[in-house]
Order: C-alpha cells, then sequence, then structure tokens
C-alpha cells in the first residue's frame, strides 16, 4: 500500500525561527508560539529575553520590507545579532 503524500501550499513559503532555552530550574513549561517562531523552555528571564528578541527581528524584517522566508541567512544572523539584548 502506498503512503499518501503529504503536498505543501505552493502559496505558502516555510520558515520558522525555533527558540530553546535550557537553563529552566524551576519546573515550569513555557511555551510561546505563533505561525513564524517557536519558543520553548528556559527560565523566566531567559524566555522573556528570547520572546523580545523575536519581536525585534520581525518588526527588523517589517521594517526592511522583507519576509523570514526571503531574507538571506548572512542578513538573518546579523538582524538577530543587533536584536538580542545585551
Amino acid at each position: 500500500m502506498k503512503k499518501p503524500t503529504r503536498r505543501r501550499s505552493p502559496n505558502k513559503p516555510k520558515a520558522h525561527l525555533l527558540g530553546l532555552g535550557l537553563d529552566n530550574q524551576d519546573g515550569h513549561k513555557r511555551i510561546t508560539a505563533s505561525e513564524q517562531f517557536t519558543i520553548l523552555g528556559g527560565s523566566a528571564e531567559t524566555h522573556e529575553r528570547m520572546t523580545e528578541t523575536v519581536v525585534k527581528i520581525f518588526e527588523t524584517l517589517k521594517t526592511r520590507r522583507k519576509h523570514l522566508h526571503t531574507v538571506e541567512p548572512t542578513e538573518l544572523a546579523e538582524i538577530i545579532h543587533k536584536s538580542t539584548p545585551q
């Protein structure tokens, strides 16, 4: 029997950012997700920093009139670096 193939909609390009926090010690399961990003785990402070970073990334992309699926990896790396709180 042949497996059914999953077809991607040609109109919906796929790109997704994933943030993973590994410093959680309080037992809480933190998940923040949207269509274009998912943030999992981390302490409250780490999770908040990652969320803030992702928001800034998408604001920058919007300002540059680009989408996650079209931005070059080197440009995305630069945006991530500049969006990360010190």
